[in-house]
């Protein structure tokens, strides 16, 4: 395994490898939790917008918990061990292994096996991401982590995008669209009929992530082994996790941060994911559709990372997160005032009833506000990442990004529960979505009062 002294940033091709990771994930996110699979899984499997929407929010919720559980643990006891890389095989074959279980999400049939795939999916590929996360401020010195991180999100945008194009052009555009690059009929014999072509977007991103995962695990150098058994890294993390959580107040910027981190990241998260399914809902747009609307949204989340990357590195993660996130939470209200005849709220519009995708005026204007939208989100992402490699102890970083994830799940299983049960008890998806506003601002005003100031570690 390979290896580099403590401090030492690790070489430009291994830095290369560790954001093909990001290369690697997005793609799920994508395909799977918001702009495809989640809308087919609750117009078409479920058949119901409203009921589908509040599965999928009660779906995420116990993927939530279990994250929210386990990560500040297996953090401590990566840390107690050293290396990362097992860690990230093996929640990599447990994400794939979901992935490929969402085959089996034919129209009307249970959801519960269903469910437990996404479950799995989510729980392998989020665990992944954490000790993924938590290599950054260990390969990168502080001057380029932000512009790494940056650059790691923009890439996986642009993977996203290019998954996307590779579904639209071989799986939703043949025997729709004659053109010499698209061919007549999907590939494998795969049927539309029978939603094959909908359902393969699950085996399609559990084959990308392990495929693209290999540079990390292959090139980036890893932690040193601190000849530690497995059951004496699990005591030690244990004992690490209670000692951390007893000197808190020692840590008090790092907890205020992550605090924040809980209420603005829930919020943001729940647009993207729950925002494809109101756009398919209320546009009646088919998959065809989304995935073009996906490579339009993840477009402009790439370039926003991108540009967020050089804004961290000049102005700081602070200045860069709190804009964004702002300027996030106005396109998100904008958003809201879309409806198939309508803009603003109260201004109607004629829309013609076989008036065709991304030609009427309401859908013309979700499209412009869900852009800005993203471009705002690619440097909120990328920028709180950066936040906390910027503000914890170095010798505490994966336990801190265990911490980090809890951060992100502790309350996304409350977002996506409240808009479940909001939806189903007010039936509407817009009423179900506003849950976000509060949790953005809350995030924002705590935000406010974080240093950017780096923790020193308990002796």
């Amino acid at each position: 395994m390979t290896t580099r002294k403590e401090g030492e940033p690790a070489s430009t091709l291994a830095q290369a490898a560790w954001v093909c990771y990001e290369w690697a994930n997005q793609p799920y996110f994508s395909l799977v939790t918001i702009f495809l699979f989640a809308p087919y899984l609750t117009a078409t499997v479920v058949g119901d917008p409203v009921k589908g929407q509040a599965i999928w929010g009660y779906t995420q919720a116990i993927a939530g918990i279990i994250i929210a559980l386990s990560s500040p643990l297996l953090g401590a006891m990566a840390d107690a061990a050293g290396p990362r890389k097992p860690w990230i095989t093996f929640f990599t074959i447990f994400c794939t292994l979901g992935c490929f279980g969402l085959w089996i999400a034919v129209p009307g049939s249970p959801v519960l096996p269903i469910m437990f795939s996404l479950i799995v999916a989510s729980v392998g590929m989020e665990f992944a991401i954490i000790f993924a996360n938590a290599m950054l401020p260990t390969i990168a010195s502080e001057r380029r982590i932000g512009l790494l991180s940056g650059i790691g999100i923009g890439v996986g945008q642009l993977a996203a995008i290019v998954a996307l194009v590779i579904v639209l052009i071989y799986l939703q555009l043949p025997g729709v669209v004659h053109a010499s690059f698209i061919p007549d009929v999907p590939p494998f014999g795969l049927s539309k009929e029978a939603h094959e072509t909908d359902r393969i977007v699950g085996p399609i991103s559990g084959a990308w992530f392990i495929v693209f995962m290999l540079p990390l695990l292959l090139i980036v150098p890893d932690q040193a082994h601190r000849g530690l058994s497995r059951m004496a890294a699990a005591k030690a993390g244990i004992i690490r996790l209670g000692h951390t959580i007893n000197k808190a107040w020692h840590f008090r910027n790092v907890a205020l941060y992550l605090i924040s981190r809980m209420a603005f990241y829930d919020g943001m998260n729940a647009i993207f994911v729950f925002g494809g399914i109101l756009a398919a809902s209320i546009f009646h747009w088919g998959a065809m559709e989304m995935a073009v609307y996906g490579v339009w949204a993840t477009l402009f989340a790439a370039l926003g990372a991108f540009v967020g990357g050089w804004t961290d590195q000049r102005f700081g993660s602070k200045k860069t997160l709190m804009v964004s996130l702002a300027l996030a939470l106005v396109a998100f209200l904008v958003l809201m005032s879309f409806d198939r005849d309508r803009v603003f709220f109260l201004v109607h519009v004629d829309v013609a009833p076989d008036a065709r995708a991304f030609t009427t005026l309401p859908q013309q204007g979700f499209l412009v506000t869900i852009a800005f939208f993203a471009l705002m989100a690619g440097p909120t992402i990328a920028s709180s990442r950066t936040m906390l490699a910027r503000i914890a102890p170095i010798e505490m970083m994966t336990e801190f990004f265990g911490l980090y994830s809890l951060a992100g799940k502790a309350t996304t299983f409350v977002a996506p529960l409240l808009i479940g049960l909001v939806t189903s008890l007010s039936g509407s998806q817009r009423l179900g979505l506003m849950v976000v506003v509060p949790l953005i601002i809350l995030g924002i005003a705590m935000l406010a009062f974080v240093r950017e100031e780096r923790a020193t570690a308990i002796e």
